[in-house]
């Protein structure tokens, strides 16, 4: 038996309207035509899928089977073409996030949270970035942008420019280094270093500065939030290194000191890699917007 979703559709149509009359002006065909559909269909099942001679028209042991399949298939089937056409349309799909940034947790979240409001139907999920390999798992497709500081040659990805950030140096105000206008690698020896739980090549603190001058901290101490990262620096458990829009805040209290690294600072660039092919989706460009407005937001803070 060979069952078509014009037969699902012609079962319900006939169900719904309680006649072949009926049911065919609503399908916009003649009654003629619906009724040898509905005789090739007993023929190939073997079964009569109505009970002739009932008034309204009604279905068989059989009909009624097939009714049930068609109950569960056809709104399946039209949720998929109502995807299909969103994602034509560019407003449905999927937006699966890498993070290679440990910090930028707490910057990126009031952008999906605007992008949430705007694209109700995108799937917004968050992977962080750093205990797998985000940007081969971006050329294959297990997630559609991984937010980076490290910008790389890839055939088929495009790094685009969000926002410059300073990685400034932090420490309780009674600190000894406290009295410094700026720090340097050599400020590190002797103190106790606090980082968020990532190695060492993704955090600026090591790639822009210690490794470079061969310096080790006394000690490390690895930590998951920046709230109690924050709270262990003003206890004077440690130091630490956060990008310049985590500590905005902290600058202003008693509590704290922050510090550039090194007499001019060290500056790092973010960045949205996404496939190339997926620039220009609605979404995608909607999303790369906020992110650009939510960086001026921070930079005029």
């Amino acid at each position: 038996m060979h069952i078509e979703f014009r037969h699902l559709r012609t079962i319900q149509a006939i169900h719904e309207a309680g006649g072949l009359a009926r049911a065919a002006e609503q399908m916009n065909i003649t009654q003629s035509a619906l009724s040898h559909q509905v005789k090739g269909l007993e023929d190939q099942a073997g079964v009569e899928l109505f009970v002739r001679r009932s008034k309204p028209l009604k279905l068989s042991p059989a009909g009624l089977r097939l009714l049930k399949l068609a109950q569960q298939v056809l709104p399946q089937v039209q949720a998929l073409q109502d995807e299909f056409t969103g994602l034509r349309a560019g407003s449905t799909g999927r937006m699966h996030i890498a993070i290679e940034c440990h910090a930028c947790f707490e910057w990126l979240f009031p952008v999906l949270e605007q992008f949430r409001r705007s694209w109700p139907d995108v799937d917004v999920d968050i992977r962080p970035g750093l205990a797998f390999d985000a940007l081969p798992a971006l050329l294959r497709e297990e997630v559609d942008l991984v937010v980076s500081s490290d910008p790389e040659d890839l055939a088929g990805v495009t790094f685009v420019e969000l926002f410059d950030y300073k990685a400034v140096f932090v420490a309780a105000s009674t600190h000894p280094l406290a009295a410094k206008p700026f720090v340097d690698a050599a400020d590190f020896r002797g103190e106790t270093l606090i980082t968020y739980p990532v190695e060492r090549t993704r955090l600026d603190v090591f790639s822009q500065l210690l490794i470079p001058a061969k310096v080790e901290p006394a000690a490390i101490r690895q930590v998951e939030l920046t709230a109690v990262i924050l709270l262990l620096v003003a206890s004077n458990r440690g130091v630490s290194v956060l990008p310049d829009w985590v500590v905005r805040e902290v600058k202003y209290s008693s509590d704290y000191v922050t510090r550039p690294l090194t007499k001019d600072g060290v500056t790092r660039r973010l960045y949205a890699a996404v496939r190339t092919d997926d620039l220009g989706k609605p979404f995608m460009d909607q999303l790369l917007k906020l992110a650009g407005d939510e960086a001026r937001k921070l930079q005029a803070v």
